[in-house]
């Protein structure tokens, strides 16, 4: 069968590997829609996890399918189930450095006997709307460690499918002064599709200047600082990230959910003067189910801005890596 793998740096093929073989813990999924994340274009680019691999490794994580086989072990799911995948649940990093990944037509979940790895999706959802929940998750936790709350002037740095399921998050929680910002127009015009109020292209304007405008200003020790007092870092941008220490309000909250491979220069008199919180967000809220529920509420798949076929992967991969594209690249196993 074909399998999307990293081989090196800039170096991504659509392989073939042999099928998989079902153990009695195990289950097997028929893939039908897997996202790109941003993490599987920064493997690309390093040619590896964290640093270059030893040999060619398969990448894929957001991902929805139909159970097409279980193991005599294996509880709580049927052959033939619709179900989204929690990546990581059973601990054999599906799609970041194990053994299997999602850009596949038969994808081994192993562990599925533990019970954490596959939910059920309603019949009304799409296929694409539960891959979505992975990126989902990402984005709501990232809003949790930043402990919004209503009255909260939040701005999301970067518009990737991150960014933009954090806001989607903050929406459908009733918080209605929430800006996005990034350089892209394509993918702040998919915020305002998903019902962002405010939005700031930074590429053609100044961010303070923007914020300032939407969030209000106010003064601190004789500087003017800007009224945001909520920032979901999501562009893995340190020099942005030193800026928001700078530039935020006092006892501002801010969540970073954005992979920071290079060291950042903070100063942390400036975030004790303030009383700042900075929070580190990884991985999903406890209850995976939180995402597909969300889903059924406000549908976030305006996001999806391609589709390909799994025999187009690499065409789709490089619009994937190419940051005014658009936001979310979906492969289906057709």
């Amino acid at each position: 069968m074909k399998q999307a793998r990293i081989h090196g740096p800039n170096d991504v093929r659509l392989d073939e590997v042999p099928d998989p073989v079902c153990g009695p813990d195990d289950a097997i999924l028929e893939v039908v829609a897997c996202g790109i994340c941003g993490s599987d274009v920064g493997y690309a680019k390093i040619g590896g996890i964290q640093t270059r691999a030893d040999a060619p490794f398969p990448i894929g994580h957001e991902l929805a399918g139909v159970v097409a086989e279980i193991g005599k072990n294996v509880r709580g799911v049927k052959v033939g189930a619709r179900v989204a995948l929690h990546p990581g649940a059973a601990g054999f990093g599906l799609g970041n450095g194990g053994p299997e990944g999602g850009f596949t037509k038969r994808l081994l979940v192993r562990g599925a006997a533990q019970g954490k790895s596959l939910f059920p999706i309603p019949d009304a959802m799409s296929f694409e709307q539960a891959a979505l929940a992975e990126p989902l998750g990402v984005g709501m936790h990232a809003v949790d460690q930043a402990n919004v709350r209503p009255g909260d002037k939040v701005a999301i740095l970067g518009a990737g499918a991150i960014g933009l399921s954090a806001a989607v998050t903050l929406l459908d929680r009733g918080i209605e002064d929430v800006c996005v910002v990034d350089l892209s127009a394509a993918r702040l015009e998919v915020a305002r599709k998903l019902g962002v109020p405010n939005v700031v292209e930074s590429r053609n304007a100044d961010l303070w200047e923007g914020l300032g405008e939407i969030h209000g200003r106010q003064s601190f020790y004789g500087s003017s600082l800007v009224g945001t007092n909520v920032f979901i870092e999501a562009t893995g941008s340190g020099a942005l990230l030193e800026q928001v220490v700078a530039r935020c309000a006092p006892a501002t909250r801010v969540s970073v959910v954005a992979l920071h491979r290079k060291p950042v220069q903070i100063d942390f008199m400036t975030v004790l003067m303030k009383q700042m919180t900075l929070v580190g967000a990884m991985e999903y809220p406890e209850r995976y189910e939180e995402m597909l529920e969300l889903i059924e509420r406000r549908d976030p798949s305006a996001m999806i801005t391609h589709r390909f076929a799994l025999a187009d992967f690499v065409e789709a991969f490089a619009i994937a890596s190419a940051p005014d594209a658009g936001a979310k690249v979906m492969i289906e196993m057709r």
